[in-house]
């Protein structure tokens, strides 16, 4: 039986020039700033370079047999062959992501559901099975549940929170139980024990979406994950300004991956993962800010008499409290909540406020605010949406870096105007 405990991978190699921790500690801002980078500089650069090249050149042919032979190992390469199959600046990215994870290796993609489609469709074969939590990304379930079933690969939606249920879904064709923590968009938060004990009870693989986390709150590897996945388009790039996405484990799940990556061709530009690289130095103040605003907000809100109900892990009545406190640092940026009244009510709501920009994304440094019914969940029949728990008058607020006092006064003057 194989194990797939990932408690005990070790943390990416630092160099002599980068701050050393424990495996067990979290990302923090001498991490974020330093982590993963001195090796891939070049000419007395502070910041790791755009490597603009698609091509790269061997002198002789023994070069070239020595770098096809290193590859039949895989560790970390000290030089690339095909941008297909690698770039500095995207290695840099990926040395970063590993570091701040705790995790042997990391692979930066096209987007976040590129890594999503790429686990599932790696780790899984026609005739298998996987289990997904229900309260999840609507793209994710769409896959899940709908693309994936083109090539017989079966999916049950099992109720987040309910392990009972979750370890009564397993068949012997099961290979997989998927989650997110928190979730989009009520904040749910696994119980990382439990999952993980079910999952090592029928050897089965483990993994997390951790995107509205980020490394910073939250390290699921470490509490026995086996891959994480994040959206780098959010609070990891954190400027609203580029796609990607990547997958964080042991070398044995990811060196597949990376191979597959060179087949699909799902990559990464040298410009994106530089950016991406310069945002993740201040993704501790960032998300120290969006943690604070957040929780203020959510407490706001839910004294308010127009807000019917409000969703943030740190609240007390969210109904993973308890276990937002024992796992994350903190809740993050995004509180969901119904507006007392209906979708007119909510919409008049969001057209009064001044600060957050209606969009789909989040994260960012600037603030956000969706219509969930209308984005995200337009396509999706009215009795579907209902049964996920997406009312005509849920919104999702996600904080950017604002002054907090500045945006509760522009939610208490928009409440005011309906």
């Amino acid at each position: 039986m194989q194990n797939h405990s990932s408690t005990d991978a070790p943390v990416a190699a630092s160099s002599p020039m980068e701050p050393a921790r424990s495996a067990a500690s979290p990302a923090n801002s001498t991490h974020a700033v330093h982590a993963g980078e001195h090796r891939f500089r070049s000419h007395n650069s502070l910041t790791v370079p755009v490597v603009q090249t698609a091509v790269y050149t061997f002198e002789t042919t023994a070069d070239l047999v020595n770098y096809t032979e290193d590859r039949l190992f895989w560790s970390e390469p000290e030089r690339e062959e095909y941008g297909r199959y690698g770039n500095p600046t995207v290695r840099a990215l990926e040395a970063k992501l590993a570091e701040l994870e705790g995790a042997q290796d990391a692979i930066a993609v096209s987007s976040g559901m590129a890594a999503v489609t790429a686990t599932l469709l790696l780790l899984l074969q026609p005739g298998q099975h996987f289990i997904l939590t229900d309260n999840c990304y609507h793209s994710t379930l769409e896959f899940s549940r709908g693309f994936l079933q083109r090539y017989g690969i079966a999916c049950t939606l099992a109720p987040f929170g309910d392990y009972a249920a979750i370890e009564a879904a397993i068949r012997p064709e099961t290979r997989l139980i998927f989650s997110e923590s928190p979730t989009n968009p009520f904040m749910r938060c696994l119980d990382f024990p439990r999952l993980v004990a079910i999952a090592r009870r029928h050897d089965l693989l483990t993994v997390v979406d951790s995107t509205f986390a980020t490394p910073y709150n939250l390290r699921p590897l470490h509490l026995g994950v086996d891959l994480v996945i994040h959206s780098l388009t959010k609070y990891l790039s954190g400027h609203n300004d580029v796609m990607a996405g990547a997958v964080a484990g042991r070398h044995d799940l990811t060196t597949p991956l990376r191979q597959m990556q060179g087949l699909f061709g799902n990559l990464v530009a040298p410009q994106t993962a530089y950016l991406i690289l310069r945002g993740i130095k201040t993704l501790a103040l960032r998300v120290e800010r969006q943690n604070a605003s957040g929780l203020a907000v959510a407490r706001f809100l839910e004294q308010h008499p127009k807000v019917r109900r409000v969703w943030y892990p740190f609240l007390a009545s969210h109904p993973d409290y308890a276990i937002a406190q024992a796992t994350l640092r903190g809740a993050g940026g995004v509180v969901s909540f119904e507006i007392d009244g209906d979708s007119e009510r909510a919409h008049r709501f969001i057209d009064a406020l001044q600060i957050p920009t209606i969009g789909p994304s989040l994260g960012g440094v600037e603030s956000m605010v969706s219509p969930l019914a209308v984005m995200g969940y337009a396509s999706v029949a009215p009795e579907d949406r209902l049964a996920l728990g997406i009312r005509d008058e849920l919104v999702r607020l996600c904080l950017g870096i604002e002054e907090t006092s500045d945006l509760i006064a522009d939610l208490a003057q928009a409440l005011d105007a309906i």
